[in-house]
């Protein structure tokens, strides 16, 4: 957690004024807490693309604007770039976007399983971890699971599995096992961020899965306008559980083991999830 506050605190000196982040500023402090992102290259409105660039075609580009909600409603992303000529008429084209401030350049990466992985600051329970499957699909069915911050790996391993759609991270219907160490570190890490009381959100998405490795392909961060004191778990809230159906599969956070599921209405079938 004081790995995180330090990068935090660097981030936020270079951001001061601004409570928002653009989008190469956070996936920089992620590499430097050990994320994996994609090799970019950021260039400023008005500068010329840098030779040699440094990075391997194809080639994702990226609007960036400050206050920007989302880069596609705009037309603000450009893909599969594939040769120079295409890399600087799509620089060219998304810099002219009224608000862009700079364009993110970077390696295309691979398809695989993009889930998301956020946090917030509860008023009730304070910073607080969210993971669900699907990337954008996640804003559609909403089928997401909430854990307290900060997390152990164990507490990670829990979180991903509570998802109806959690199935899609091991072997399925002949596709290998995801890289769940890959995810865990990454879910562990946005904790430790949350729990400082210096970020308000955050917001990872899609993070793109493999069966070796995880990639953050978008990121963004906003800092509380007054920071808290860094959340230390109370003693009621280490005794939590998760607490599993046997019937139908449901989960459920509680100190105490639930009388009847909600879903399938049978009672006392519930033991603790590992």
């Amino acid at each position: 957690m004081n790995r995180a506050r330090a990068q935090l605190l660097t981030l936020r000196t270079a951001t001061l004024g601004r409570g928002s982040c653009l989008e190469h500023e956070v996936k920089g402090m992620l590499a430097k807490l050990g994320l994996p992102v994609p090799r970019g290259c950021f260039i400023t409105t008005g500068r010329p693309l840098p030779e040699p660039l440094g990075l391997e075609f194809p080639l994702v580009a990226k609007v960036t604007a400050p206050g920007l909600a989302g880069k596609s409603d705009v037309g603000g992303v450009r893909i599969a770039i594939r040769d120079g000529a295409d890399l600087y008429r799509s620089v060219a084209e998304l810099s002219a976007i009224p608000g862009a401030v700079g364009v993110l350049v970077e390696e295309m990466a691979p398809p695989g399983l993009e889930v998301i992985v956020g946090g917030s600051r509860d008023p009730q329970f304070g910073p607080i971890v969210m993971f669900g499957l699907g990337g954008i699909l996640v804003e559609l069915y909403r089928d997401v699971a909430f854990g307290l911050a900060p997390l152990t790996e164990e507490d990670a391993l829990r979180l991903v599995r509570q998802p109806k759609g959690a199935q899609l991270l091991d072997r399925f219907r002949g596709r290998p096992a995801l890289d769940m160490p890959a995810l865990v570190r990454i879910m562990v890490a946005v904790s430790e961020i949350m729990a400082t009381g210096m970020v308000e959100e955050i917001d990872l998405n899609p993070v793109t899965l493999y069966p070796a490795g995880a990639i953050v392909l978008d990121a963004k961060l906003r800092f509380r306008d007054t920071p808290e004191v860094a959340h230390n778990p109370t003693k009621e809230e280490e005794n939590m559980a998760t607490w599993k159906c046997t019937t139908c599969g449901y989960t459920k956070e509680g100190r105490c083991k639930p009388q009847k599921c909600p879903q399938c209405q049978s009672k006392g079938n519930f033991e603790k999830a590992e």
